[in-house]
Protein backbone atom coordinates (compact mmCIF):
# COMPACT_ATOMS: atom_id res chain seq x y z
CA UNK A 1 0.00 0.00 0.00
CA UNK A 2 0.93 3.48 -0.84
CA UNK A 3 1.84 6.24 2.01
CA UNK A 4 -0.30 8.33 2.80
CA UNK A 5 1.30 11.19 1.16
CA UNK A 6 1.34 9.60 -2.27
CA UNK A 7 -2.51 9.35 -2.16
CA UNK A 8 -5.17 11.63 -4.35
CA UNK A 9 -7.24 12.34 -1.71
CA UNK A 10 -4.74 13.31 0.77
CA UNK A 11 -2.62 15.38 -2.42
CA UNK A 12 -5.85 17.00 -2.72
CA UNK A 13 -7.11 17.97 0.67
CA UNK A 14 -3.96 19.10 1.68
CA UNK A 15 -3.89 21.58 -1.71
CA UNK A 16 -7.51 22.42 -0.31
CA UNK A 17 -6.28 23.66 3.28
CA UNK A 18 -3.60 25.33 1.68
CA UNK A 19 -6.29 26.98 -0.38
CA UNK A 20 -8.35 27.78 2.93
CA UNK A 21 -5.17 29.11 5.18
CA UNK A 22 -4.12 31.52 2.06
CA UNK A 23 -7.93 33.08 1.73
CA UNK A 24 -8.54 33.31 5.04
CA UNK A 25 -5.64 35.49 6.13
CA UNK A 26 -7.63 38.32 4.27
CA UNK A 27 -10.84 38.01 6.34
CA UNK A 28 -11.44 40.34 8.49
CA UNK A 29 -9.19 40.71 11.96
CA UNK A 30 -11.81 40.14 14.69
CA UNK A 31 -13.04 36.92 12.59
CA UNK A 32 -9.48 34.71 13.61
CA UNK A 33 -11.44 33.20 16.80
CA UNK A 34 -14.92 32.70 14.85
CA UNK A 35 -15.21 31.45 11.04
CA UNK A 36 -11.26 31.92 10.27
CA UNK A 37 -10.30 29.17 13.22
CA UNK A 38 -13.42 26.87 12.26
CA UNK A 39 -12.54 26.55 8.49
CA UNK A 40 -8.84 26.24 9.14
CA UNK A 41 -9.58 23.59 11.58
CA UNK A 42 -12.36 21.75 9.80
CA UNK A 43 -9.68 21.83 6.77
CA UNK A 44 -7.12 20.64 8.11
CA UNK A 45 -8.96 18.02 9.66
CA UNK A 46 -8.80 16.04 6.55
CA UNK A 47 -5.87 15.66 5.44
CA UNK A 48 -4.40 14.80 8.63
CA UNK A 49 -7.55 12.02 9.74
CA UNK A 50 -6.58 9.91 6.02
CA UNK A 51 -3.01 10.22 7.39
CA UNK A 52 -4.30 8.90 11.02
CA UNK A 53 -6.48 6.14 9.21
CA UNK A 54 -4.09 5.19 7.24
CA UNK A 55 -1.52 4.67 10.08
CA UNK A 56 -4.22 2.40 11.63
CA UNK A 57 -3.70 -1.25 12.80
CA UNK A 58 -7.45 -2.25 11.29
CA UNK A 59 -9.05 -1.84 8.21
CA UNK A 60 -11.76 -0.78 10.13
CA UNK A 61 -10.35 2.14 11.79
CA UNK A 62 -8.61 3.16 8.50
CA UNK A 63 -12.29 3.70 6.97
CA UNK A 64 -13.47 5.34 9.98
CA UNK A 65 -11.15 8.19 9.74
CA UNK A 66 -11.19 8.50 6.43
CA UNK A 67 -15.33 8.77 7.34
CA UNK A 68 -14.04 11.73 9.53
CA UNK A 69 -12.51 13.49 6.88
CA UNK A 70 -15.50 13.32 4.59
CA UNK A 71 -17.74 14.84 7.46
CA UNK A 72 -14.98 17.58 7.55
CA UNK A 73 -15.53 18.62 4.35
CA UNK A 74 -19.24 18.81 4.65
CA UNK A 75 -18.05 20.96 7.92
CA UNK A 76 -15.81 23.11 5.38
CA UNK A 77 -18.93 23.19 2.83
CA UNK A 78 -21.11 24.58 5.27
CA UNK A 79 -18.24 27.25 6.23
CA UNK A 80 -17.47 27.91 2.82
CA UNK A 81 -20.83 28.94 1.98
CA UNK A 82 -21.73 30.87 4.95
CA UNK A 83 -18.19 33.17 4.37
CA UNK A 84 -19.61 34.26 1.23
CA UNK A 85 -22.96 34.68 2.10
CA UNK A 86 -21.07 37.07 4.96
CA UNK A 87 -19.29 38.74 2.37
CA UNK A 88 -15.94 37.54 3.74
CA UNK A 89 -15.22 35.67 0.22
CA UNK A 90 -15.82 36.52 -3.30
CA UNK A 91 -18.08 34.15 -5.31
CA UNK A 92 -15.24 32.95 -7.35
CA UNK A 93 -13.25 32.61 -4.31
CA UNK A 94 -16.74 30.04 -2.63
CA UNK A 95 -16.90 28.24 -6.17
CA UNK A 96 -12.97 27.70 -6.57
CA UNK A 97 -13.49 26.07 -2.61
CA UNK A 98 -16.27 24.27 -3.31
CA UNK A 99 -15.23 23.12 -6.54
CA UNK A 100 -12.12 21.69 -4.69
CA UNK A 101 -14.30 20.41 -1.72
CA UNK A 102 -16.18 18.20 -4.72
CA UNK A 103 -13.26 16.67 -5.75
CA UNK A 104 -12.01 15.51 -2.34
CA UNK A 105 -14.91 14.25 -1.52
CA UNK A 106 -14.94 12.12 -4.65
CA UNK A 107 -11.39 10.96 -4.05
CA UNK A 108 -12.34 10.48 -0.36
CA UNK A 109 -15.40 8.06 -1.55
CA UNK A 110 -13.52 6.11 -3.71
CA UNK A 111 -11.08 5.81 -0.96
CA UNK A 112 -13.16 4.34 1.42
CA UNK A 113 -14.88 1.79 -1.07
CA UNK A 114 -11.08 0.64 -1.95
CA UNK A 115 -10.93 -0.15 1.73
CA UNK A 116 -13.92 -1.29 2.39
CA UNK A 117 -13.34 -4.01 -0.17
CA UNK A 118 -10.37 -5.13 1.54
CA UNK A 119 -12.10 -5.50 4.46
CA UNK A 120 -14.64 -7.59 2.61
CA UNK A 121 -11.73 -9.65 0.96
CA UNK A 122 -10.17 -10.10 4.48
CA UNK A 123 -13.32 -11.54 6.03
CA UNK A 124 -14.20 -14.21 3.76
Amino acid sequence: MKSYFELDAWKESSNLTISIYKLTANFPGNEIFGIVSQLRRAALSVPSNIAEGIGRQTIKDTIHFIYISKGSLNELETQVIISCELGFLIEEQKDLLLSQIVKCKQLISGLIRHYKTLQQKAEN
